[in-house]
């Protein structure tokens, strides 16, 4: 092969790739997440990586993401089929750009199946065309929750939801974080209150969703661009930069919501009381949460709650689990009512975030606790056997099959952050004896081969 024939095996940009610290950390959180989700009844399931494209762009649900289209790639030698593999309308296909669209399709093709409210969690791999960038990811990991009902679902799932993911980011110890809660009747019924016209609505829920993001002179630019007055502007930014404690920014909604001739403005406010007071029951701290109404989530399917969480001091991070209710998402493929409530962690590009912060660290290259050196090779069925016993004590072992000079051995394991080595030479042996090397503290001690697990048990740290 000579140098032009040489092919580009880098990854593709946006498609990251673990090492295996990297990857032991997305398995060790993904354990602390379903098992959060398991205990407030969460039930698995999995969604093709590809769906049907009508699907994934129908009444708008795609919003502002790229998606991948597949189609199929013939060799040299089956061009002659290609016009017959064209897929088109119904049949054309795409990769899935997020959890929730797919979920509702999976409800409209298994209704019979399951039982209602159903909630489940996926823990699935997205794609989405954007430009690659930090932090940014064109295939990714979203850790999912949703609960959907056939015609009504209590308020309480949404109080629920503020619950779990306190219970996750608690666990993980990344530090101060906060849930902001709003919900979009209140900015739908604050906007027509001040006589911004229906049509107009979504694109200004729109424009302050980006306050963050673009600041205020800009998104008062924004507005006026949509044709919103100065005054109305004025009354729109003194409203959602309201910031008071939860109780306080609660009494100033009902306070305006007793002079509001809008029936969305008093419903919102009366379902933002039923999810605060219900996040309260549950025990959340209220340093945990607080009502932010400049939050509206970009995705039109939104109608009620919506949440957003912010890593204290590390606010640039952007949102690091965010979701909320829909009313016709599920039943747009049925035609009846079943409203959910969900949300998602970008586990991917959370993961990438808090490395690169130092919030957290990768975990050693392997999961293995103790190498069973290698002394002689006439003493393998020792060694197997002392491997297998270890084993099931509930260790991790890897024994080594090749004689190797034994500071090398040692240096391997110190390597992939392997805490102890066990050598059992042909003295050992006969004595039904050991030695445990502690690498980490360089202390060696004799132990008798009937006691080893419990020994390597009391030493790990």
């Amino acid at each position: 092969m000579t140098k032009s024939d040489k092919i580009n095996f880098s990854t593709p940009s946006g498609f990251p790739e673990f090492l295996p610290s990297e990857k032991r950390l997305e398995v060790y959180l993904l354990d602390i997440i379903r098992r959060v989700f398991e205990s407030y009844g969460f039930t698995p399931i999995e969604t093709p990586a590809v769906e049907r494209l009508e699907v994934l762009q129908a009444k708008g649900n795609q919003g502002d993401n790229i998606i991948y289209g597949i189609e199929p790639i013939l060799p040299p030698n089956r061009q002659a089929e290609k016009d017959k593999s064209g897929e088109t309308g119904s049949e054309a296909r795409a990769l899935k750009f997020d959890q929730t669209v797919p979920f509702a399709a999976y409800i409209a093709r298994h209704l019979n199946e399951l039982t209602f409210p159903f909630a489940r969690y996926q823990m699935d791999m997205v794609f989405r065309g954007e430009r690659a960038k930090d932090g940014r990811f064109r295939q990714f990991r979203q850790c999912d929750i949703d609960v959907v009902a056939r015609g009504k679902l209590s308020l309480l799932y949404d109080a629920q939801m503020p619950a779990i993911i306190t219970e996750i980011f608690e666990a993980i110890n990344i530090g101060d974080f906060v849930i902001r809660i709003n919900n979009r009747k209140i900015l739908t019924g604050f906007f027509q209150s001040v006589g911004v016209a229906e049509n107009q609505i979504k694109a200004c829920i729109g424009i302050i969703d980006n306050l963050e993001k673009i600041g205020e002179a800009k998104v008062e630019s924004e507005l006026e661009k949509e044709g919103i007055s100065f005054e109305q502007t004025e009354k729109i930014i003194e409203f959602i930069k309201i910031d008071n404690s939860v109780v306080g920014t609660l009494d100033q909604l009902k306070y305006l919501a007793r002079r509001s001739e809008s029936e969305q403005f008093n419903l919102g406010v009366s379902e933002l009381e039923t999810v605060i007071n219900g996040v309260r029951n549950l025990g959340v701290s209220e340093k945990r949460f607080c009502i932010d109404l400049s939050i509206a989530r970009g995705l039109n399917y939104y109608t009620g709650t919506v949440y957003e969480t912010s890593l204290i001091g590390h606010e640039a991070l952007g949102s690091i689990c965010s979701g909320g209710r829909y009313e016709e998402l599920v039943g747009m493929f049925l035609g009846e009512k079943m409203p959910g409530v969900g949300i998602s962690i970008g586990l991917t590009r959370l993961i990438s975030r808090l490395l690169k912060a130092g919030i957290l660290n990768t975990l050693s290259a392997t999961p293995t606790q103790v190498v069973v050196v290698n002394m002689q090779e006439d003493l393998m069925p020792v060694y197997l056997k002392v491997s297998q016993q270890l084993r099931q004590a509930g260790i991790n072992v890897v024994t080594n099959f090749e004689k190797r000079p034994l500071g090398k051995q040692f240096q391997a394991a110190d390597k992939q952050g392997i805490q102890f080595c066990v050598i059992i030479g042909a003295d050992e042996a006969a004595a039904e004896k050991s030695s445990l090397k502690d690498l980490k503290s360089g202390e060696q001690v004799e132990v008798a081969l009937v006691d080893l697990a419990t020994e390597v048990k009391r030493r790990l740290v």
